[in-house]
């Protein structure tokens, strides 16, 4: 029996363990080793990290905990059931494992479009998100593919870094009026053609090219193409979700369902890995001071006399 079982070794798993294993709690960490920005060539916005290589991150969080006697385990959890005493984890190997408490940590993965061409830049010169990757490009060329609401907010969003915006929107017209006059004041073109590919010369976007001719000229590429969760246990487990199609939690992490957490990118619409990881260190504290209670060493709430 674990204390906790954590799935996702990224950032937020990685936190979680590293404040959990300093409390001295028995934890199983277990992690695919496919974390979302693995195709990144660096990662952005992490103070005392910025530019890191995405895996030498996660290395140098591994590293650390084996002070402290976790070793991560490269598995996937196919299942998660609650039982009477806490959950039960079954192991794409087959194995069972039992937990008091359980924290998800496994993240969301990204609908890169199906174009020609795209996915061999994917990570160097196409990117989803422009916090992380928008300074890298700033005052280029840039085409965003995206259709309705959210690929206009991106093309708006996106002349924060940069004067030279196009929203290319693969076939689709349906804009709203609104978004399109709002586009046409920041001079941002609309190409409503389907894209047959995306021109390149070895992971650096030239081009985005048209079906019946016609190139687009574009130094690097922002897709607003949705995501999905990395892992469906949650919804298995029927918790809550938002409109985005994330999990619905607490401050701390905790779902509806007690002793069950989620944290990072499947919980949240603020996608950073340092927003990550301090939600993994927060679930870790909320979880340690449930079992803390379970075990009798916390102090009983005050009694309030009624008026």
């Amino acid at each position: 029996m674990f204390d906790v079982i954590i799935i996702g070794g990224g950032p937020a798993g990685l936190s979680a363990a590293l404040v959990l294993a300093r409390c001295r709690r028995q934890l199983l960490l277990c992690d695919a080793g496919q974390p979302r920005n693995r195709r990144s060539s660096a990662l952005h916005g992490f103070l005392s990290r910025d530019c890191v290589p995405p895996l030498e991150l996660l290395r140098l969080g591994r590293e650390e905990l084996v002070a402290y006697g976790v070793q991560p385990r490269e598995t996937t959890v196919t299942d998660l059931t609650r039982t009477g005493g806490g959950f039960e984890a079954t192991l794409d190997t087959g194995e069972r494992v039992r937990s008091l408490m359980a924290l998800i940590a496994s993240g969301v993965r990204d609908h890169v479009p199906d174009i020609p061409g795209l996915d061999d830049c994917y990570g160097v010169s196409v990117h989803h998100c422009p916090y992380c990757d928008g300074w890298e490009h700033r005052d280029q060329t840039l085409a965003v593919i995206g259709r309705g609401t959210s690929g206009a907010g991106l093309a708006l969003s996106l002349k924060t870094w940069t004067p030279r915006v196009v929203l290319c929107t693969n076939g689709a017209r349906n804009i709203r009026r609104a978004d399109r006059q709002r586009l046409a004041g920041e001079n941002i073109r609309i190409v409503t053609s389907f894209i047959s590919r995306v021109e390149h010369d070895g992971p650096m976007v030239r081009a985005i090219a048209f079906t019946g001719g016609g190139v687009e000229k574009c130094d690097a590429i922002f897709f607003s193409t949705g995501q999905s969760q990395q892992c469906d246990i949650p919804a298995r487990l029927q918790c809550r979700m938002n409109r985005l199609g994330a999990v619905k939690t607490d401050s701390l992490g905790e779902t509806h369902l007690p002793g069950l957490f989620v944290v990072g990118d499947a919980s949240r619409d603020v996608q950073f890995a340092i927003v990550a990881a301090a939600e993994g260190a927060k679930a870790a504290v909320a979880i340690n001071k449930a079992l803390q209670r379970l075990a009798g060493l916390a102090v009983a709430p005050r009694e309030t006399n009624a008026a």
